[in-house]
């Protein structure tokens, strides 16, 4: 039926009441209760209804969502056992921060009968650092190893010192690898101890490494591009890899901080559009120091450009340098990370990026919105004309305007926008591809919304199928 993705739009809606929701709810559809759980506030016998529910997927939805209160995850707690699992899991959103259940709920979950519910907490990135600090000194010692790996910072000298010299090796071997940056001692036991494993070269790129140690790494051929990385590898050293075979060597050699602009030219390097490099760590390290990012982004080294995009304190004119840069992936670091990233920048990307990241850059607070109507309106590309509607001065003409358009992009963009007529706004409920969005619509009167359910087959009052 035409209106059965306009009744899931309903669940997003922030204006459907309880009973309009209680309804949704008691259909048991999974994508419903997404949308349900990631709402922005839930009516009070919703979230009993959600926490309640005798489908573990709905549950499970509610513990998944980074919108959803934590008191209210925190009560899935009271619930069958399985549940704890996915508590402590919790939300896994992109790059934002969740806020943490409460410390009542921690405690529980960190001393489950379950060592995977166990796990997953001390593993969830949403644990506060006060929850975490007291495991330093735990008698078990993989609370002791998870504590030095995410709170390093937060503890103090003589609880470092501790774990420094713990008992277990798993956890000295955690503590000294935020030391081994300094530590030549430290670096090469580590070498020693992790040779086999996938943090080995973790530790040849950042470790302190003394002149033998670094001869002997040379010699044995292994990582020789994390170890070209290192910058406390010496630069004697690093010259011989200049004519490695390896493309990898060469370009983390041509990398090195010590070198001038005409010996990395003179180097045989290369770096792709589609090539995924890592931040320079020299360049992040010094990212306060305004120089060294003034001599990254005017380098010609590709690496070295990027990698000042990411830095937050890269200075103006620096930032517009590189928003006209020739490399893709240097404009997009910027606009990712850089607060002052120009919003014509944001918006050149949004209309003719193709990476993933670029349909995010939508949501940043600079993206540009005046003038938007004007500009794109009857654009060609339905990206543009979708852009439209966020220009403050659209008009309610405009809108309906586009509400008629054949993309359904552009439909769904003019469906969600206030300025719509209701009237229109009811008419696109019937849209097979455009419904759903307007049933998103906050104007959308109740008495529309309980006949879109009653068109659609909803019943007035289901009872809850497991």
């Amino acid at each position: 039926m035409t209106t059965h993705h306009a009744v899931h739009g309903l669940a997003s809606n922030p204006a459907a009441p309880a009973g309009v929701l209680l309804r949704l709810l008691a259909l048991n559809d999974e994508w419903i209760a997404y949308r349900l759980s990631w709402r922005a506030s839930l009516p009070d016998e919703v979230a009993e209804a959600m926490l309640t529910h005798p489908d573990r997927r709905v549950r499970q939805r509610l513990a998944e969502s980074a919108n959803a209160d934590p008191e209210l995850r925190a009560r899935l707690l009271d619930g069958p056992a399985s549940d704890a699992l996915v508590v402590a899991h919790g939300p896994q959103p992109y790059r934002t921060v969740v806020p943490p259940l409460p410390d009542w709920a921690y405690e529980r979950l960190l001393n489950h009968e379950r060592s995977t519910v166990r796990y997953e907490t001390l593993h969830s990135p949403s644990v506060p650092e006060h929850v975490l600090v007291p495991f330093a000194g735990h008698t078990h010692p993989p609370f002791r190893e998870i504590a030095c790996r995410r709170v390093w910072h937060a503890l103090t000298d003589d609880v470092r010192a501790a774990l420094l010299g713990d008992e277990d090796p798993a956890v000295r071997r955690a503590a000294a690898l935020h030391v081994m940056a300094d530590d030549e001692g430290r670096t090469t036991e580590l070498l020693e101890a992790l040779a086999d494993s996938r943090q080995f070269q973790e530790v040849v790129e950042r470790g302190r490494l003394g002149r033998a140690v670094a001869e002997r790494l040379l010699a044995e051929g292994k990582a020789l591009a994390p170890l070209a990385r290192n910058p406390a590898f010496p630069a004697d050293l690093a010259s011989r890899l200049a004519g490695h075979d390896d493309p990898a060597v060469r370009l983390a050699v041509s990398a090195r901080p010590e070198l001038s602009e005409e010996e990395r030219a003179a180097i045989d390097w290369e770096v792709g559009p589609e090539d995924r490099l890592g931040t320079l760590r020299w360049v992040w390290d010094a990212r306060t120091d305004t120089e060294v990012l003034r001599r990254c982004a005017t380098s010609a080294h590709t690496w070295l450009r990027r990698s000042a995009a990411v830095c937050p304190e890269l200075p103006e004119d620096c930032v517009r340098l590189l928003a006209g840069d020739g490399d893709f992936a240097v404009r997009l670091l910027l606009a990712e990370f850089h607060p002052q990233a120009p919003p014509e920048l944001l918006l050149d990307l949004y209309l003719h990026g193709s990476h993933r990241a670029v349909a995010m850059l939508i949501v940043k607070e600079r993206f540009p919105a005046a003038g938007l109507a004007a500009r794109f309106a009857g654009a060609p590309d339905p990206r543009a004309r979708a852009l439209a509607v966020r220009d403050p001065e659209a008009t309610p003409e405009l809108v309906e305007r586009l509400s008629r358009d054949p993309d359904t992009g552009v439909r769904e963009a003019a469906a969600r926008d206030p300025r719509l007529p209701v009237r229109r706004v009811v008419e696109l409920l019937e849209d097979p591809e455009a419904g759903s969005a307007a049933a998103t619509h906050p104007a959308l009167p109740v008495a529309e919304m309980v006949a879109l359910l009653d068109r659609a087959g909803v019943p007035a009052t289901v009872e809850h199928r497991p």
